[in-house]
């Protein structure tokens, strides 16, 4: 299949009172022309019934399904450009997609009736448990839950209500269906909305049939059981019981990112309550990033200090990150004081320049406005950048490396980057591309390149990129005054570990364009501490000889 990125209209004009009824038909269109073989029976009727359905009806399902939850009162489904409810509901009814009465328990009834309902509804079994009719919501329905009522649908529970509860009985069918397109659950029908209003403004990106998020439909359901788990983790069932339901290691690599990071939370829900024993089965089956230091930590919180020891002595041959070496510099030396072995040698880092600064508390704005306002002159501003600057630029610069069309990099209108930014081959995939980009940081040519792209792709957006803050006149300011070659060792670092890497920056910049010269100032206000990420970085900028400093702030007591 070519591309076929503009072969239907990505939104619809929110002029159209039907613009939700277009969205959704668009994403139903792209998910039939580009996952057929993965569609299963059940997704066949769907796409094929609902074509059928009048236009109220497919409206009307369209409302339900972009709303929370899957049980709705007519009376609150009343829509304009649709009329009348009832009439458009029927056809819904008739080919089985929503429940015309479905019944309910005493918590939906609680979330769908208000209080002064629930006291009409439920009138006999309130003074049948001996309680005040003036008791809250909540008091009322814990004391019914104890007298364990039988679900019954609302005609039953209350015969005359002045309108009744209907349910959609296809959200899982809808959601396959949304997650085919986007590839994840996290992202929704207001992703539509967002572009039309011009709020979000996207990368256009050539699709191909092997642009897709799933290649096989058990992929789909693995990201399904996954998401499942996760949500009754979340919910409050015990990693005990979810543990065993984990499937196995899928043969995707993406997927079982999402697989380790399940377990990961599994462990660690269990390390909170106490089942320390759980927790040590789940840690070495996980591959997480951050799995085998926490194993660690457990062990050593066990008292195993031998076997801690053992697993230490193989991470240190390859660590997984640099923040797993950061903490088995911490661990080791612990271990060896616990096992009488000889310590290890320890290299102290350099100490960055160090401000301390005694300043009036602010009225508005934090810590680091208030520094900000204190150091800035006409000669030497001062921005609040964190982690947007150096960035920026890498994102500036790598545009076309990061928005490279790769086969499943992007597969709908709506990527904010690509899928696999932060997975483990992203840069290998694309190790040509960015080989080019650093090469332009040697030749000079970085600086048009940069400033071609803030033009050409301002306001796009960018997993780097935050506009709001990159203006101009700051990206003027920082290609004057930081160096090719120091840009290039930061886009560097940011390349081998793109998501740890992209937080922990300093808070501040100072520039000096006139001298061609800056200092990145990451600022402490009273209480606080460095975190693990900010000491790599500053340990990076002080092996590499780039000025930085750490700016200690008290405030001072300010006398009426």
């Amino acid at each position: 299949m070519n591309s076929a990125s503009h072969e239907l209209p990505i939104t619809a004009s929110l002029d159209d009172p039907f613009y939700y009824l277009a969205n959704f038909r668009f994403v139903l269109a792209w998910v039939a022309d580009r996952y057929d073989d993965l569609l299963g029976e059940r997704e066949r009727a769907f796409i094929e019934v609902f074509a059928t359905l009048p236009l109220p009806a497919q409206a009307l399902l369209v409302r339900m399904v972009m709303r929370k939850g899957t049980r709705f009162r007519t009376g609150k489904l009343c829509y304009a450009e649709i009329g009348d409810t009832e009439a458009a509901l029927a056809p819904l009814i008739e080919v089985g997609w929503v429940d015309a009465d479905p019944v309910l328990d005493l918590e939906s009834l609680f979330t769908l009736l208000t209080k002064a309902e629930i006291v009409e509804a439920l009138q006999h079994e309130i003074i049948s448990a001996g309680l005040p009719v003036s008791s809250g919501k909540t008091a009322l329905r814990d004391s019914l839950e104890a007298r364990r009522l039988t679900p019954r649908p609302l005609s039953d529970w209350w015969p005359q209500a002045p309108d009744r509860v209907v349910e959609l009985t296809w959200m899982e069918t809808c959601d396959r269906l949304r997650l085919m397109f986007f590839g994840n659950l996290r992202q929704d029908w207001a992703e539509f909305v967002l572009a039309e209003l011009g709020l979000q403004r996207f990368e256009t990106v050539e699709f191909t049939r092997e642009s897709r998020a799933f290649q096989a439909r058990e992929e789909v359901d693995a990201y399904l059981d996954l998401h499942r788990l996760r949500e009754r983790l979340e919910e409050g069932e015990l990693p005990r019981t979810l543990w065993h339901e984990v499937p196995e290691a899928p043969d995707n690599s993406w997927l079982e990112a999402r697989r380790a990071k399940l377990l990961f939370q599994l462990a660690r829900e269990a390390e909170r309550h106490d089942d320390l024993a759980m927790a040590l089965a789940i840690y070495p089956s996980c591959g997480h990033p951050e799995a085998r230091a926490r194993h660690l930590r457990l062990l050593e919180r066990c008292g195993e200090f031998e076997a801690a020891y053992r697993l230490a002595e193989r991470a240190q041959v390859a660590p997984r990150s640099e923040a797993e070496s950061q903490a088995l510099e911490r661990l080791v030396p612990r271990l060896c004081r616990r096992l009488a072995l000889p310590l290890p040698s320890k290299v102290t880092p350099a100490s960055p320049e160090r401000l301390d600064l005694c300043l009036a508390k602010p009225v508005i704005g934090g810590v680091e406005a208030a520094v900000c306002e204190h150091l800035s002159s006409e000669h030497a501003p001062v921005h609040y950048v964190e982690n947007t600057l150096i960035g920026g630029l890498f994102g500036l610069l790598c545009w076309r490396a990061i928005f490279a069309p790769l086969p499943g990099a992007f597969f709908h209108p709506f990527h904010t980057g690509p899928a696999d930014l932060v997975r483990e081959d992203f840069v290998a995939r694309r190790h040509e591309l960015f080989d080019a980009c650093m090469a332009e940081l040697d030749d000079g040519r970085y600086r048009e390149t940069i400033r071609t792209t803030w033009h050409a792709k301002h306001g796009l957006s960018s997993p780097f990129v935050y506009w709001e803050v990159l203006s101009e006149t700051l990206l003027e300011q920082a290609l004057a005054c930081l160096p090719a070659v120091h840009l290039k060792a930061c886009f560097l670092r940011l390349l081998r570990d793109i998501g740890a890497n992209r937080a922990g920056l300093p808070d501040l910049i100072q520039l000096w364009p006139d001298e061609r010269r800056y200092r990145l100032i990451e600022v402490k206000g009273p209480g606080d501490r460095l975190q693990d990420n900010q000491r790599r970085w500053l340990a990076f900028f002080q092996e590499h000889a780039m000025p930085v400093a750490v700016c200690h702030v008290t405030w001072r007591d300010v006398v009426p």
